[in-house]
């Protein structure tokens, strides 16, 4: 018999490529995910992982397993879900885990509302940027995820996850008060080819917007200024550090006294906003209020 945590191991060394990674992920010590592979192996009769310079990659027995893996595991969820609908589960703890502006847009309103329609319900709010909540829900460190789109993120088909999109987002352009496009309506992503650059660090989903929407336009940027925080990004804008392409709401409530916002005139870059549960889980008498609180305040 196949136990199921060794499954989630499985999955984990998969997702991580490194026994350590993984182990660091389960809270686990990297020779207590070795023994377990070693056991899961002996329990199925096949060889499941190979060791190699640059990580763990799965046999092709271990890819087949890992296929049922993610079904075996969805289907868990879904029978923790009708458990706890059956106990009526209306009292517990669900952690959220979103990007700093996503938790002013839709986290904190969510909360506000689930403190009126569903008071046995607690939410704890962890701040992850965009790419890494992801990994943190799959890890089973937290319940639900707010992402961000970005290349390597998992497409709305895997069946590791459910996913609920919340709201997009334009970037508007952020350039200093001196600069020769300041007075613009609008500004062509095209036309900031041969300006220096701030912006986020290469990993961040927005980088990976930005990057995006410098090659559409037939160009890559030349960064010389990285912060993921976007504050720091308009103050280095202000100070005449280069030019950026921020999300619309990272700029609410900034000083902008010292910038020119402008939007952008053509294929305007978007920044995709959803909400992630694993797969299974989207029914559980405590998630599915949540997503439904997150979806009402992204509507709104």
């Amino acid at each position: 018999m196949i136990e199921a945590r060794r499954l989630h191991i499985l999955r984990a060394v998969a997702d991580h490529r490194t026994v350590t990674a993984a182990a660091a992920a389960l809270y686990l010590t990297p020779s207590a995910v070795s023994q377990q592979l070693t056991a899961l192996e002996q329990e199925t009769g096949h060889k499941l992982v190979e060791r190699g310079a640059r990580g763990v990659r799965l046999t092709p027995a271990g890819e087949i397993l890992l296929k049922h893996t993610n079904a075996v595991l969805a289907q868990l969820e879904t029978a923790e879900a009708e458990l706890a609908a059956y106990s009526t589960g209306a009292a517990g703890t669900v952690t959220v885990a979103s990007f700093a502006t996503g938790i002013g847009l839709v986290v904190g309103p969510a909360l506000a509302h689930l403190a009126r329609t569903a008071p046995g319900i607690r939410v704890r709010v962890q701040d992850a940027e965009g790419d890494a909540s992801l990994p943190m829900l799959l890890d089973r460190r937290i319940d639900v995820a707010v992402a961000v789109e970005y290349r390597g993120a998992p497409g709305a088909d895997d069946d590791r996850i459910t996913r609920v999109p919340l709201y997009a987002e334009p970037f508007d352009a952020v350039l200093p008060v001196a600069h020769r496009l300041a007075d613009a309506e609008w500004v062509p992503v095209a036309d900031l080819a041969k300006d220096t650059w701030i912006g986020p660090y290469p990993g961040n989903p927005c980088h990976d917007v930005v990057v995006l929407a410098c090659e559409h336009a037939g160009f890559s940027p030349q960064f010389e200024h990285l912060s993921d925080d976007f504050r720091a990004v308009v103050s280095l804008a202000s100070a005449g550090g280069g030019v950026a392409l921020v999300p619309r709401s990272a700029l609410r409530g900034m000083d902008l006294a010292e910038v020119v916002v402008r939007p952008i005139d053509g294929v305007v870059p978007t920044r995709k906003v959803f909400a992630a549960v694993r797969h299974g889980a989207e029914t559980h008498p405590l998630i599915r209020p949540v997503l439904d609180a997150l979806g009402e305040a992204a509507a709104a």
